[in-house]
């Protein structure tokens, strides 16, 4: 059994659709469902850079009901990721996300895509930096 907390306000999709707590809430997922809270959620304008589109693409992979659909899509994201990689590092974790993606793992690829995003934004920093 899962346990969430949700403050007032806060999103949360269970099995595709979109829930909004009024108040604080409390709930407990007790059977299998594919659930993403309110700071896992991207929307398509928050998209902006290719790690972001890679997130986006399998987060709607794990929600969505045409996953064949956002599979290619994540493809299409990989292709455009994959060449802006140069750490070692960053290069694996798009692996293991590939990995996870080939045998339906949505969910766990969002973690390693997270991953990505973090090494996207200090690379960007760098970048900006120097």
């Amino acid at each position: 059994m899962l346990r969430i907390t949700l403050r007032d306000g806060e999103a949360l999709i269970i099995n595709g659709a979109l829930l909004r707590a009024s108040g604080r809430t409390e709930l407990k997922v007790e059977n299998q469902a594919c659930l993403l809270r309110g700071r896992e959620i991207m929307t398509p304008e928050e998209a902006d850079t290719p790690a972001k589109r890679l997130y986006y693409a399998c987060m709607m992979a794990y929600i969505g009901e045409d996953s064949d659909k956002h599979r290619d899509e994540i493809i299409d994201a990989l292709r455009q990721l994959m060449p802006t990689l140069e750490d070692i590092e960053a290069k694996a974790a798009c692996v293991a996300f590939a990995n996870r993606v080939a045998v339906c793992d949505y969910y766990k690829g969002l973690i390693q895509c997270r991953a990505l995003i973090a090494h996207e934004q200090a690379m960007t920093s760098d970048v900006a930096a120097a």
